[in-house]
This record gives structure tokens, C-alpha cells and sequence, in this order.
């Protein structure tokens, strides 16, 4: 699994020119599965996401959490971050997950952020989508267990 973490002060998702998503402050998730995800790699991850500290306290350090500063999330499927490289010019995807199974992990994984107490916005699983984001910082980290 893969996760690009984006602090951010708005996003939204849209698909055919209609609002899926949409957020102020919070986290944008650009999410990707690999078939060999399990239980433990979803709970993980989520765990590790709703508890990163990267919102700013009154001191201006990054000490707080998404639950902290009442944050909310737009949770992004994107397999292309299992996009190799390495021969040619053209990407080769075969490390990302099934369609199926991923489309399944990653309802899990967003209901598991939930399961947080969270708002959780979501695009469509699959879809061409159009992601505006104002990132805040920036701060992007980078995750994959």
C-alpha cells in the first residue's frame, strides 16, 4: 500500500464536471493497493494517518493531528503510485493491486478512517477524476508499508 499525504487547506474531487468531494482543512490521500495488502497493512495505515502530527500548534511547530485541528480527509484512488520506471518511457503498472480487490480495499481502508470519528470525502474508485488542491506548507509525505 501507498499513501501520498498532502496537508491541505481545501481539495475537492470532481468527475464529469460534478463535485464528489470536497474539503477545507485537512488531509488530501492519494491512495494506491497491491494485492499482497492485508487487514493489518489497511489498519496500519489508517492508524498511522489519523495520529501523524503535522498541524501546527499555537507555538507553530508541527505537534498536532488531523483530530487536533478538526480536519477532514478527500481520499483519492490512484493507482499510478505503483507506477515503475525503470525500463522505458512508458510506465508499467503491473504492481499495482487487482481492480477488484483494490476497489474493495480501498472502500475498507475509507471506512476504517471513519471508524476514527473523521469525515471522510471519497472520489470514484476507477474514474477519471480532477483533483484542485491548496496544499498547505506544502507538506507531502510520502507512506508504503
Amino acid at each position: 500500500m501507498k499513501v501520498v499525504i498532502q496537508r491541505v487547506k481545501d481539495a475537492k474531487v470532481t468527475v464529469d464536471e460534478k463535485i464528489l468531494g470536497q474539503i477545507d482543512q485537512g488531509f488530501c490521500l492519494l491512495v494506491a493497493f497491491a494485492d499482497t495488502d492485508t487487514e493489518e497493512t489497511l489498519e496500519y495505515m489508517a492508524r498511522k494517518i489519523v495520529k501523524m502530527r503535522v498541524f501546527s500548534d499555537a507555538d507553530d511547530k508541527m505537534n498536532l493531528s488531523i483530530k487536533d485541528v478538526d480536519g477532514k480527509i478527500l481520499s483519492i484512488s490512484q493507482f499510478t503510485l505503483y507506477a515503475d520506471t525503470k525500463h522505458g518511457n512508458r510506465p508499467s503498472f503491473t504492481g499495482a493491486g487487482n481492480f477488484v480487490a483494490s476497489s474493495k480495499k480501498y472502500d475498507h481502508f475509507n471506512d476504517l478512517l471513519r471508524g476514527y470519528d473523521l469525515t471522510v470525502e471519497t472520489g470514484e474508485f476507477g474514474a477519471d477524476m480532477q483533483v484542485s488542491i491548496t496544499n498547505d506548507g506544502p507538506v507531502t509525505i510520502i507512506m508504503e508499508r
